[in-house]
């Protein structure tokens, strides 16, 4: 049933971004030295400075692409922190600009943890090929996570191509907004903040509004009012809730795989996991590319939605309600009964479908699954969305067995009633090969959505927390194995 393949994607320390560093800052509580590096730079005799910066240009300058832009662009955040003039000579600005900024490794420690969706772009294919994008989770330095991107094309016998990466990594610009009135009021609820202190806020905006709305929003509350503590700690509450809230553009240059979406807001201030993409098609026929991701912060595990549909521009939105906690949501390709569906694994045991009105309040939903086979006793959840075959919805699962070991398997549920499990296979359809039991997890194999082509399903996983490979799978043949084994 399955055939495995050689092709393998391994970490590049090669592909790096810039982000802005402050000297002194790398640890909590540290104590900041950018006063005291920017005086140095300022001591320094002319020709030093152009020695330095032409050894930085010989040394950085084909790593990036307008590296002076960023440095210039650093600079800037240092001298509003420090108060420093405006009047500093450009080649000093530049300098302290290069000090004030850091390369991060976005693959230094693993790739793993694929998603393969259909391009939005299929022209100029042979027969029988389909182009793909595949997202996937690289981890870096501090075990920092992001999304990256990958290219590809499936020809007409199955064989995989994948496009060479661009030679650059390239940070999306973010900025505030769109925002949803609806949905700040339900994450205002969830910390006990949805009161009439967030009524004289948000009663000023519409339901659907922008950051500049929401600035005018608060500047009309009262300033006796805003004396209050309790005003005040739900007004932060709010621009929480805003910040978390934004929209991730990359410039026209870059291919798709030279975009890294970069944590941004505070939720996913230690990364951006496991992205669950999904070509999502609405009751109107417009296609969009969806994915449920999870946001962590250090203390808190959360899944957020991504939402593009030419992957260069991307709406990152919270999510609320009870199923829409922990780790791995998975959105069903289109609706069913004119409701958006998911998968979830809020209670971090189960596997259970959730049903939305709006594609943002999960607080509907029912177990599917449970653990009840010797591979998957510890838990059981979704390896990425479900795939809408002739016989059901096919659903890959995960389960977590003895030794911690992790295996891919599947379900298949109802088409017209998704809450009912029709058939199962009894044993794993993938476990870890020997020569992919050894990484940061061992032991591990995990996907975050497969792609149909030509009946065979396409299948990148990551395994053991350290590389991503590639298998098939014949559905002709899962369909006999699900005849034989029943529900």
């Amino acid at each position: 049933m399955v055939t495995r393949t050689r092709l393998r994607i391994f970490p590049d320390p090669r592909r790096v971004v810039t982000t802005l560093f402050a000297p002194g800052e790398e640890l909590p509580g540290g104590e900041s030295r950018a006063a005291s590096v920017v005086d140095r730079i300022l001591s320094m005799d002319g020709a030093e400075v152009k020695a330095t910066l032409d050894d930085l240009e010989r040394q950085f300058g084909h790593r990036h692409q307008q590296l002076d832009a960023t440095w210039s662009a650093h600079f800037r955040v240092a001298a509003r922190r420090l108060g420093k003039s405006d009047h500093i000579p450009a080649d000093r600005a530049q300098l302290i600009g290069a000090y004030f900024t850091r390369e991060i490794a976005v693959e230094s420690v693993a790739v793993l943890n694929p998603s393969m969706v259909a391009h939005p772009d299929q022209g100029d294919l042979a027969d029988g090929s389909t182009r793909f994008v595949m997202s996937l989770r690289a981890v870096s330095e501090g075990h920092v996570s992001c999304i990256e991107f990958r290219t590809g094309v499936v020809d007409g016998t199955g064989k995989i191509d994948l496009d060479e990466p661009g030679p650059y990594v390239v940070r999306a610009q973010c900025s505030p907004g769109p925002y949803n009135r609806q949905l700040f009021h339900a994450k205002l609820a969830e910390h006990g903040s949805d009161n009439q202190a967030a009524a004289l806020v948000l009663d000023q905006v519409g339901d659907y509004f922008d950051a500049s709305g929401l600035e005018k929003a608060i500047a009309s509350v009262h300033h006796e009012l805003l004396a209050r503590t309790a005003v005040r700690n739900v007004i932060e509450r709010i621009r929480w809730v805003a910040a978390n809230n934004y929209t991730a553009q990359f410039p026209a240059g870059p291919s798709i795989s030279e975009r890294v979406l970069w944590p941004h807001g505070s939720t996913e201030a230690q990364g951006m996991e496991d992205a669950r993409f999904v070509r999502f098609v609405d009751d109107m026929g417009a296609v969009s590319y969806l994915a449920s991701y999870t946001a962590f912060d250090q203390a808190h595990i959360i899944p957020q939605m991504l939402s593009t549909t030419d992957f260069r521009t991307f709406v990152v939105s919270q999510l609320s309600g009870t199923f829409a906690t922990d780790k791995g949501m998975a959105l069903f390709p289109r609706t069913v009964g004119g409701r958006f569906m998911a998968l979830s694994r809020w209670d971090r045991e189960n596997l259970a479908l959730t049903v939305s009105d709006d594609g943002h309040e999960w607080a509907e939903g029912t177990t599917l699954r449970w653990p009840r086979q010797p591979w998957e006793l510890v838990q059981v959840g979704n390896c990425g969305s479900p795939i809408e075959t002739d016989q059901g919805w096919l659903v890959l699962t995960h389960g977590v067995g003895p030794m911690r070991s992790y295996a891919i398997g599947a379900i298949l549920l109802d088409l017209e009633d998704p809450r009912r499990v029709i058939a199962t296979l009894t044993g794993p359809l993938l476990e870890a090969a020997d020569d992919e039991r050894e990484g940061y997890v061992p032991n591990v194999v995990y996907s975050c959505g497969a792609l149909v082509h030509d009946q065979r399903l396409v299948l990148p996983y990551g395994f053991s927390d350290r590389a991503i490979g590639f298998v098939s799978v014949d559905l002709a043949e899962l369909s006999s194995r699900w005849s034989a084994l029943g529900s």
